[in-house]
C-alpha cells in the first residue's frame, strides 16, 4: 500500500516536474489547446510568408506592440500582397509583464511547430493566447474554434441549484464589467459564496479591440458553453478567439497584480507580497545597520550559491523516481487498452455510481422504462433524485462486450468533450452488473426519424443539412482535435441522437479504437460494426483507418438525403441497393432522383452537393476518399471545385466474387429485421452488429 501511495504521489508530482524540466532544459511547455485552421492554405518551406511570419512574431511581444496591459497587435508584410500577416496576443489580466512577454515568447516558438506550414494558427497557455493569419481580424468578434476544459469534481447534487444561481450571479456582473472595460482591457473577476459553503471564483475576458457589445455577445455565448460543458463541476473554462471565461471553487488568479484602468498605460506594479528591492530601502546612517547590511549580504552570496545547488540536486532526485515510476506504468500500460494508463480508472471513480441509485431512478429497470434493446443489452430511461433525466444502458452479462470494451467506453467517453458527441454522466460496476450513464437526449436517434415515412416529415432540409454538419464537425474532433486520435468503427444513423433543438450527437464509443496522433491506420482481427455502413478494406481484411469512418459518414449521408436505409432503397415498385442507385443517377445525370420526395424546400445546390460528397466519401480507393477536414471545408465553402467521384465500393464488384456478395445482402437483411423490435431510444436503438472472427491478418 505505502509503495502505491508513492507512486500515485510522485504521478500527481509529474506535471510539475514536467514544468520544471523543460524550463531548466529550455523547453517549450505546450499549450492547454491549440488549432491550425486549415481554411487559408498552407505556405511554402523557405517562403516569404514564413519569413515574415519569424519576423512579426519575433517582433511581436515588444513595448510598441502593446498597450500596456498584456494586448500585442502587430501585422508585418506589404499590403498589396499576398504576403501580408497579422497577429495578436493577448494574456490574462492578472499576469506580470515579464510572465505575459515570457508566455507569448514561448508561444511564438510553439505555435509554428504545432501548425507547420499552416497560415492561420491559435493556441492558448494558461496566461497568454497567440494567434496569426493571413487576414485581418483586429476589431472582428470571433467566437469559433473554440474550446472548454471540465473540473472532474462534481458540486453536491443537495447544493447544485444554489451554486448555479450565484455562479450566473457573478458570471452576469463580471461580463459587464469586463464588456465596458475600453479599449485597453477587458478584464474582471469576482467571487461570491455559494451554499455549499464555498466560495465560487470567476473570470471574464476579451481581447479590447471588440467592442462593448461584442464582448458581451462573445461571453454570453461562452456562459451557454460552460452551461452545456461543466454544470454540475466544481470548475470550467471555455476559450475561443475573442473572448474566455472560468470558475473555480479555489482562487486562481493573483488580484494583487491586477492593475486598474485608472492609472496611465504602463507594465503592471510588483506584487505587494513581494519584498521591496534593495535599491527602495532607506540609506543606513550607523555601524549597526551597515554591520547588518554586511551580514545580509554574506547570506544573499550564501543563498546565491547554494540553493541552486540543493534544488538542482532535488530535481535530479524527483527526476530519477519519476523515471522509475514511467518504467512501472509502462509494465501495467502493456495490458491496458493504447493510450491508457494505471490511474486512468481512478480519476474516472467520481464519476461512479452506486447501483442502487440507478435501480431507484429506473424503477428497477422495469419494462415501462425501457427505450431499445440492442447487441450488447438494453437501454433504459431514468430520473435521479435531483430531477435530472439518464439514459442507462445496461450491458447483458453475456454480450460480446467484455471488460476491455467496457473500460473503453468509459475511459473514452469521459474525455470527450463536444457539442456533438454524447454526453457520459457515469457508469456503475457492481457484481456482475455493467452500467453506463449518459445524458437523456429526448428525440431518440436519428433512424427513428429519417427512416419514418411520417416522422421524417418533421426534418426538412435546413435541420438535415444542420445534422450532416454537426456529425463532420464530431467526426472531426475525434480524428484531429482530441488528445488521442479516435476511430469510432461504429458509425450509422441508430448511433446519431437527436436532442431537443435537432442537433446531432455521436454515441456508442464500446468499438472505438484509439490512436496516437501520428498514427493514422491499424489491423484487426475482431471485426465489430453493422454491414452496410462498414468500408470494404474493414469488413473483408480488418484494416481500418479514420478513412473507415469517412465511408460511413458517406453512407449515412446519402441516407439522410434521401430519407432511406441503405440496404433496402426504394425506388418505385424496385427494391434497390443505395449505394448502386445513387452511383447510377450519377452516371445518368439523374442524382436528383435520390432525393427525399418530402423536401419540398431548400437549396437544391446544397442537396446535390451533398449527394457529391456522399459518392466521394464512399469510393473503393481508400486515398480517393477526402479527410473530415476537407469535407467539412466542402459543406461550408460554396466555391471549393469538388472531384469527380469514381465507382463506390461495391463488395459485388471487388475482387471477392458474387458469393460474398450474396452474403452480404442476405447478411443485411437477416439483421434488418432485428431493428423492428425496438422502441424509442436516447442511446441506442438496436441495430444488426456484427462481430466476425477472421484469421487473414491476425494482430
Amino acid at each position: 500500500m505505502p509503495a502505491m501511495v508513492s507512486s500515485r504521489f510522485l504521478y500527481c508530482l509529474y506535471p510539475i516536474l514536467f514544468l520544471m524540466i523543460n524550463q531548466a532544459l529550455g523547453q517549450v511547455p505546450d499549450f492547454l489547446h491549440h488549432f491550425c485552421v486549415n481554411e487559408n492554405g498552407n505556405y511554402a518551406t523557405n517562403s516569404t510568408y514564413q519569413t515574415n511570419l519569424n519576423r512579426l512574431l519575433s517582433s511581436l511581444p515588444s513595448e510598441k506592440n502593446g498597450d500596456g496591459y498584456g494586448f500585442y497587435n502587430a501585422s508585418y508584410g506589404e499590403n498589396s500582397s499576398n504576403e501580408q500577416i497579422y497577429a495578436i496576443g493577448l494574456c490574462r489580466g492578472d499576469v506580470m509583464a515579464e510572465d505575459c512577454r515570457t508566455c507569448l515568447n514561448n508561444s511564438r516558438y510553439a505555435l509554428p511547430q504545432r501548425c507547420p506550414n499552416q497560415k492561420e494558427a491559435i493556441g492558448w497557455h494558461d496566461e497568454c493566447m497567440l494567434r496569426y493569419s493571413n487576414r485581418s481580424f483586429y476589431g472582428v468578434m470571433e467566437a469559433s474554434p473554440s474550446f472548454y476544459v471540465q473540473n472532474p469534481n462534481n458540486i453536491s447534487s443537495s447544493g447544485l441549484d444554489g451554486f448555479n444561481q450565484e455562479l450566473r450571479k457573478v458570471a452576469d456582473r463580471i461580463r459587464n464589467e469586463a464588456a465596458a472595460g475600453g479599449s485597453l482591457r477587458k478584464f474582471a473577476y469576482g467571487n461570491a459564496s455559494v451554499p455549499t459553503s464555498q466560495t465560487v471564483y470567476a473570470l471574464a475576458q476579451c481581447t479590447p479591440d471588440i467592442s462593448k457589445q461584442a464582448c458581451s455577445d462573445c461571453l454570453g455565448g461562452a456562459f451557454v458553453d460552460i452551461h452545456k460543458c461543466c454544470e454540475g463541476t466544481e470548475g470550467g473554462r471555455v476559450f475561443s478567439p475573442s473572448c474566455n471565461f472560468r470558475f473555480e471553487v479555489f482562487s486562481f488568479i493573483d488580484p494583487t497584480t491586477f492593475t486598474p484602468l485608472t492609472s496611465p498605460p504602463g507594465p503592471p506594479p510588483v506584487p505587494l507580497s513581494m519584498p521591496p528591492s534593495v535599491s527602495s530601502l532607506p540609506p543606513s546612517n550607523n555601524t549597526t545597520n551597515t554591520s547588518q547590511g554586511s551580514k545580509s549580504n554574506k547570506s544573499r552570496i550564501v543563498i546565491i550559491i547554494f540553493v541552486p545547488i540543493i534544488a538542482s540536486l532535488l530535481l535530479a532526485m524527483l527526476m530519477c523516481f519519476c523515471l522509475r515510476v514511467r518504467k512501472a506504468r509502462k509494465k501495467i500500460q502493456s495490458s491496458l487498452v493504447p493510450g491508457e494508463d494505471a490511474d486512468e480508472m481512478g480519476r474516472v471513480e467520481s464519476l461512479q455510481f452506486n447501483f442502487d441509485t440507478i435501480r431507484v431512478a429506473t424503477d428497477d429497470f422495469s419494462e415501462a422504462n425501457k427505450l431499445g434493446q440492442g447487441g450488447f443489452g438494453s437501454v433504459y430511461k431514468g430520473r435521479l433524485l435531483n430531477g435530472e433525466e439518464i439514459a442507462v444502458k445496461r450491458l447483458s452479462v453475456n454480450s460480446g462486450q467484455g471488460d476491455l470494451e467496457f473500460k473503453n467506453e468509459v475511459l473514452l467517453v469521459a474525455k470527450l468533450q463536444h457539442r456533438n458527441l454524447v454526453r457520459l454522466l457515469g457508469f456503475c460496476l457492481e457484481g456482475i452488473e455493467r452500467l453506463l450513464i449518459y445524458e437523456f437526449v429526448p428525440n431518440a436517434s436519428l433512424d427513428h426519424i429519417i427512416f419514418d415515412p411520417i416522422k421524417r416529415t418533421q426534418l426538412d432540409w435546413n435541420r438535415r443539412y444542420r445534422i450532416i454538419i454537426g456529425i463532420s464537425r464530431g467526426l472531426i474532433y475525434l480524428h484531429e482535435d482530441s488528445r488521442l486520435r479516435i476511430i469510432h468503427r461504429d458509425l450509422k444513423a441508430s448511433n446519431i441522437l437527436i436532442d431537443e433543438e435537432m442537433n446531432p450527437k455521436i454515441s456508442d464509443f464500446g468499438m472505438a479504437k484509439l490512436f496516437v496522433l501520428d498514427q493514422t491506420q491499424g489491423n484487426t482481427s475482431r471485426i465489430v460494426g453493422t454491414y452496410g455502413y462498414m468500408a470494404p478494406e474493414y469488413a473483408l481484411y480488418g484494416h481500418f483507418s479514420v478513412k473507415s469512418d469517412v465511408y460511413s459518414f458517406g453512407v449515412l449521408v446519402l441516407e439522410i438525403v434521401s430519407g432511406q436505409k441503405n440496404n433496402c432503397f426504394r425506388h418505385g415498385q424496385n427494391v434497390e441497393d443505395l449505394l448502386s442507385y445513387a452511383w447510377i443517377c450519377w452516371r445518368q445525370g439523374t442524382a436528383s432522383n435520390l432525393i427525399d420526395p418530402t423536401l419540398t424546400n431548400g437549396s437544391r445546390n446544397e442537396i446535390m452537393k451533398c449527394i457529391h460528397i456522399g459518392l466521394l466519401c464512399v469510393q473503393e480507393n481508400i486515398a480517393d476518399r477526402p479527410t473530415m477536414n476537407a469535407i467539412v471545408l466542402m459543406l461550408n465553402s460554396y466555391s471549393v471545385t469538388l472531384p469527380v467521384p469514381s465507382q463506390p465500393a461495391f463488395f459485388r464488384d471487388s475482387n471477392v466474387g458474387s458469393d460474398m456478395s450474396l452474403g452480404w445482402r442476405n447478411s443485411s437483411e437477416v439483421m434488418t429485421t432485428g431493428s423492428d423490435r425496438s422502441k424509442s431510444s436516447s442511446v441506442k436503438a438496436p441495430e444488426k452488429e456484427v462481430s466476425m472472427i477472421t484469421e487473414v491478418y491476425p494482430r
